[in-house]
């Protein structure tokens, strides 16, 4: 099954263990879809008896990702996304590279990331609603926190419309003070 990105692969093997068609699962999941990540998980194991591989590929598969499937390239990672997601993470990334054309586009964690020096600084996520950005270092959110009071600012990222008109210098300030985090 590990060569197979289809989380529903796994379904086969979920019914003839546990004894349930996967209609049950997915009601169950109904039942708790309010829950995070973990906690979902955690309900399977622990009341169900499931492997870490078999909660995964359920509760992945409830929350819409239908495949394990990883992209090699910012072009493959936004191809299944409308244009305007599509436009919107490449101005991103342009403001930041303008000013740091030494920086390189890769795909980490199966999302876009700009590195620097073998650092990552800066990552991009895109969600339906929405899209998130990710200054990569220690205090870098909590340093930028007056010039974000227009987001919502989560531990770790920062929460953008799809339709953003990004801040080239907000953008490029944050990749700074990353890559002086990054230096140290």
């Amino acid at each position: 099954m590990a060569t197979n990105p289809d989380r529903a692969s796994y379904f086969p093997a979920i019914e003839k263990k546990h004894g349930q068609p996967m209609s049950y699962w997915f009601d169950q999941m109904d039942q708790i879809s309010d829950r995070k990540y973990p906690e979902q998980i955690a309900f399977l194991r622990e009341n169900h008896g499931f492997s870490q591989a078999h909660a995964n590929a359920l509760v992945l598969y409830s929350r819409g990702s239908t495949s394990a499937h990883r992209v090699h390239t910012v072009d493959e990672y936004l191809a299944p996304f409308d244009e305007t997601k599509q436009q919107t993470v490449r101005a991103i990334f342009t403001a930041i590279t303008t000013k740091y054309p030494r920086m390189e586009l890769v795909i980490a964690w199966n999302q876009p990331m700009l590195k620097l020096d073998g650092q990552y600084i800066f990552g991009v996520s895109v969600h339906t609603n929405h899209i998130l950005i990710a200054p990569w270092g220690d205090g870098v959110i909590d340093e930028f926190r007056p010039r974000l009071a227009g987001y919502k600012v989560n531990k770790k990222t920062i929460q953008v419309p799809v339709d953003w008109k990004p801040d080239a210098k907000l953008l490029r300030d944050m990749a700074a003070a990353g890559i002086a985090a990054a230096s140290g």
